[in-house]
């Protein structure tokens, strides 16, 4: 059974679509009410707390929200813009029964989207996103006036997840000394994030703070990372920090400007939580994850596993198995020993906290992970293409013949769009780049018989 309006990460589209319209989200609001209302709570009625990045359609689709979940009978507080993990950390430790953000994350401005966090600060689960869809198709009900829901700011919101991020630092440790470069991406960090560094003690320069709700992501911000290595050298610090605009995914530059993905922030955490012999278990990546860092963790006698892409198979993966640490190469680093989501600041300063204990610089820890050449192709089909077809087959065995264990080759179908990606990665660039092409070719030509 197939989900009707969630996603892998809420709900998401371009502002005025049919899902993200103010008529939509009120009917959300209230269909996620009803849910939570059916539930029931022991001290009266439910209580959700709703935050939002800065972008400038969240005012009007918070307003929304507030009166779908009025309409039913659940009262809300309003954090205003907070990253998505600090809602999903004031959620649990509110004791409330949901959380909502509003944030199309590290899109656009002209999109929108709708998370849910459960009371533990976890994603839903199926069962209660089918039961919101359920209540989507019903026509909405006004509960009596004297039972209508209430709404209320939290002024220290912000405090409270500063002093969170702060006490998942080591209290023997500081950054003092030390010269960040942050860029908030215009996004949903750019209040908490230099006070969490400043009160650790380093020297902040902030880039990317100065939110308009029109510039979130625009040119700033961990898919723009190229401001963030100019920043880092123009201010010779010692290293820069990059979130995108909803505050779970991050990038890091070291003093020379050169970037660190995920995989080698992964790298380095890991590393540092090895050492020192609270790595609980192995390391969780996904199929997009560089096989250097497969590589690097095996010679450590570490397991790996790969997940599906995206942050909540990740999550599911280090549940299965009962290891606490997995991400993307996106930036997207979960380490459930901290927190219950992805949370860029947090994975920043297990990072730090890795420099600091071994007295090395980013730099020095960036070049114990030198990643594979790794080529991806998009291929534009007619329609649904069949990836078990004999010719795409035999392509990807003579590549991956070619590769021998020096490399790998993952073809996907996109989720939204038709296409066909095609990856190979491997340690000779020369030939992933043309074990790449010739796949990509076979693939086009069998799409257009």
């Amino acid at each position: 059974m197939s989900k009707k309006y969630f996603g892998t990460d809420g709900i998401r589209g371009k502002v005025g679509s049919d899902r993200i319209n103010p008529e939509f989200v009120m009917r959300l609001g209230y269909a996620a009410g009803r849910v939570l209302a059916q539930k029931g709570t022991k001290g009266g009625r439910p209580a959700v707390l709703i935050g939002k990045d800065p972008r400038i359609s969240g005012y009007m689709l918070e307003s929304a929200l507030e009166a779908g979940l009025a309409a039913a009978g659940v009262d809300t507080l309003l954090t205003g813009p907070m990253p998505t993990p600090a809602i999903a950390y004031l959620t649990r430790a509110l004791r409330l029964q949901a959380g909502i953000v509003i944030s199309a994350s590290h899109n656009p401005y002209y999109d929108n989207g709708i998370k849910f966090f459960s009371s533990g600060g976890e994603k839903l689960g199926d069962d209660v996103e089918f039961a919101i869809e359920a209540e989507l198709e019903k026509p909405m009900q006004l509960v009596d006036s004297e039972k209508l829901g209430k709404a209320k700011r939290i002024e220290d919101a912000r405090a409270r997840y500063v002093e969170f991020c702060k006490s998942t630092f080591p209290n023997d440790l500081d950054l003092r000394g030390l010269k960040i470069v942050l860029d908030c991406a215009n996004g949903a960090t750019y209040k908490v994030a230099p006070l969490v560094f400043h009160e650790l003690g380093a020297e902040v320069v902030a880039i990317g703070d100065t939110p308009n709700g029109l510039n979130i992501n625009l040119d700033v911000g961990s898919t723009h990372p190229e401001a963030l290595q100019k920043a880092v050298v123009a201010q010779q610090a010692d290293l820069g920090i990059a979130f995108d605009g909803d505050g779970d995914r991050v990038l890091m530059v070291d003093a020379k400007g050169q970037l660190l993905d995920g995989d080698q922030l992964l790298y380095i955490i890991a590393l540092g939580l090895y050492a020192t012999g609270k790595l609980k278990g192995g390391v969780a990546g996904t199929l997009m994850t560089n096989l250097a860092l497969e590589h690097a963790l095996k010679k450590h006698q570490i397991p790996f596993g790969r997940a599906n892409v995206g942050d909540r198979y990740v999550l599911e993966l280090l549940k299965e198995k009962n290891w606490k640490l997995g991400g993307e190469n996106s930036g997207h680093i979960l380490t459930l020993d901290q927190h219950t989501s992805g949370d860029a600041i947090i994975s920043a300063l297990q990072v730090l906290n890795v420099l600091q204990e071994k007295g090395k610089t980013l730099a020095q820890m960036g070049d114990a992970l030198k990643l594979y050449p790794q080529v991806l192709i998009n291929v534009t089909t007619k329609g649904k293409l069949d990836l078990q077809l004999p010719a795409i087959q035999q392509a990807v065995k003579t590549a991956e013949s070619a590769l021998a264990d020096t490399g790998r080759v993952l073809l996907r179908a996109s989720g939204t769009e038709p296409k066909i990606r095609v990856m190979v990665e491997g340690q000779d660039a020369k030939l992933v780049q043309q074990l790449a092409e010739d796949i990509a070719a076979v693939v086009d030509a069998q799409s257009k018989q």
